[in-house]
């Protein structure tokens, strides 16, 4: 009782006090209900001011699910379902297979964004961040307009107009610093009969340097379906081009860190990339250079460093792309490669399609090539059957299909193999026999001491179902020449040829000795097109240990040769 006491003295004793305190509170209560009911009354106005704003910009309709404004500690502004459809003037234009195109072209889940409370009249709202989730933007086809007379219809797919560069309605009066985006997708449509959209699955988008009319900067992570990992890519793009926004331009730079080419079967190893590229959403062109160290063909495993340097337009709308050229080397190893890249597809229930894959044609030109290194490449044990230089033009195919690379491959050319030396001393010492004795000096195929003898090979080839076809194959050594058509197979290295071989020496000189001197007789019936010895053989064995042999079947249809008849040929002057 004596503390209620003192309590009612208080207040009796202050009483302009308890007043005070009691304005102050009605005060701030009134204050509070008249932010609440102008925000209550804002929220229409601005949504409708964001909505309109959009429209204007983008020449379009524009619709929004919901939208909610709250002031705690600032002005804060949410919405969801936002979606902004193909321009008016778009809707009048007719795409191929697109008739009617019915998707938004850009969607929002979600956005949110912090602007400040203070705000006079004419003047611009700042804003430092917009954030983004679930960002969806389908890019229609390009679209087809008859030309018109009228200036205002005078934009077509040619000369697309962009967004003005000074506008003063709608959300243009904001100044956006940065917008941010987690989950975004960009979808190119095409208008081209059996291709599929090309789609872009963005983690992380950043955009700065947001400017009514104007170009914006970008920071994007890119998730890469095949092969997998992310692509981390800056750059401009803009301005955004109303009538056609596949003609927006667009140009950066990309790093591409630690993809696994295990994604493609029959191969493997560990690529990276960076580049550049400039142009237009639906007509790209790129530079840049990849490097994979331990490139290698999982059938056989054996690795080698691949790097290239490559020059490549694509296609936007289906992903298709043009390299001209690609700049490579293998090991030690340099070549030229040029052709296409499609993204091939098949029938998915009704008149649906689905991705299979890539169709793959390239031009193949390797000017300074060692053989080492391709052999290597195609052996499990990493040791190549013989060195030389490579020169080869072919034309490469690699279909899409399930099956590894190396059985869907086809290959056809020319090659021409200079300074050949087999790495298996037991070949090399028959090839210096051969040599020896189609040279006339059969002594020296008796001395083990005598030098390696280098070799050519040329002739056109197709490798096809893991088989290389040599219809002609010409194999040369000082003193002879091997001419023989035939297969080798990838997989186990097994051969198979026959063919006819031609020595300088008559039969009798490449025997020699008391021997030889007996067989002068029958030296005759192996002269055949200035040779002086023509034997047919066969080539077969696997290659780790490949066997030869005279074919004596095919002495059948040979015939002696008359004197005079072809003193010379191919291979050089007689040395009977």
């Amino acid at each position: 009782m004596r503390q209620e006491g003192k309590l009612a003295g208080f207040w009796q004793r202050h009483r302009v006090l308890k007043w005070v305190i009691g304005a102050v509170v009605t005060g701030t209560v009134l204050c509070v209900s008249v932010v609440v009911f102008l925000a209550y009354r804002a929220e229409p106005m601005l949504r409708e001011y964001i909505v309109e704003g959009l429209q204007q910009h983008f020449h379009a309709r524009v619709e929004l699910d919901s939208f909610h404004l709250s002031l705690r500690g600032g002005l804060w502004v949410e919405g969801k379902g936002l979606r902004i459809w193909p321009p008016a003037r778009m809707a009048q234009l007719e795409a191929p297979g697109f008739p009617d195109f019915d998707k938004p072209l850009i969607q929002v889940a979600e956005f949110r964004f912090h602007a400040p409370l203070h705000y006079k009249r004419g003047e611009v709202v700042h804003i430092s961040l917009v954030r983004l989730s679930g960002l969806e933007i389908d890019v229609p086809p390009r679209a087809h307009k008859p030309l018109s007379n009228k200036p205002e219809e005078a934009a077509t797919n040619d000369n697309p107009v962009p967004t003005e560069g000074h506008v003063n309605y709608g959300l243009l009066h904001f100044n956006i610093a940065s917008v941010q985006c987690e989950d975004a997708h960009l979808t190119l449509e095409t208008d081209k009969p059996g291709k599929l959209p090309l789609v872009f699955a963005i983690a992380h988008l950043k955009l700065t340097d947001l400017s009514s009319g104007g170009a914006m900067s970008f920071q994007a992570e890119l998730t890469n379906p095949r092969p997998q990992g992310l692509i981390h890519t800056k750059g401009n793009f803009g301005p955004w081009m109303v009538d056609d926004p596949g003609e927006t331009p667009v140009d950066g730079e990309y790093q591409f860190d630690h993809a696994n080419l295990g994604d493609f079967k029959g191969i493997a190893g560990t690529l990276s990339s960076t580049g550049k590229y400039r142009g237009t959403l639906r007509d790209i062109v790129a530079d840049g250079e990849t490097r994979t160290p331990d490139f290698r063909l999982t059938h056989f495993g054996t690795a080698l460093p691949l790097e290239t340097k490559f020059h490549a337009r694509i296609d936007g709308t289906n992903g298709d792309t043009w390299l001209e050229p690609v700049e490579a080397t293998l090991g030690g190893s340099h070549f030229w490669v040029r052709g296409q890249i499609v993204r091939a597809t098949v029938p998915d229930g009704k008149n649906g399609l689905k991705a299979n894959g890539h169709d793959i044609t390239l031009t193949v030109n390797v000017d300074q090539g060692k053989m080492e290194d391709f052999l290597r490449l195609a052996s499990k044990s990493g040791t190549p059957l013989l060195h030389g230089t490579l020169t080869t033009k072919a034309q490469v195919e690699i279909p899409p299909g399930p099956v590894p690379v190396d059985e869907r491959i086809r290959i056809r050319g020319q090659f021409e193999l200079e300074d050949a030396e087999f790495t298996s001393e037991t070949i090399r010492e028959k090839i210096q026999q051969l040599s020896a004795r189609g040279q006339g000096h059969p002594k020296e195929a008796k001395d083990a001491s005598q030098p390696a003898v280098l070799s050519t090979m040329m002739g056109s080839y197709e490798m096809k179902n893991a088989q290389v076809t040599l219809p002609s194959l010409v194999y040369t050594v000082p003193g002879a020449v091997i001419e023989v058509n035939g297969t080798y197979t990838v997989d186990g290295g097994g051969l198979d040829f026959k063919g006819k071989a031609k020595m300088d020496a008559t039969i009798s000189a490449m025997v020699g000795g008391w021997k030889g001197f007996l067989l002068k007789p029958v030296d005759r019936y192996f002269q055949k097109d200035g040779a002086g010895t023509e034997v047919p053989i066969s080539i077969y064995g696997t290659r780790e240990n490949p066997q030869f042999s005279v074919d004596v079947k095919g002495f059948k249809h040979s015939s002696p040769q008359r004197s005079g008849d072809n003193d010379t040929g191919p291979v050089g002057k007689n040395s009977q």
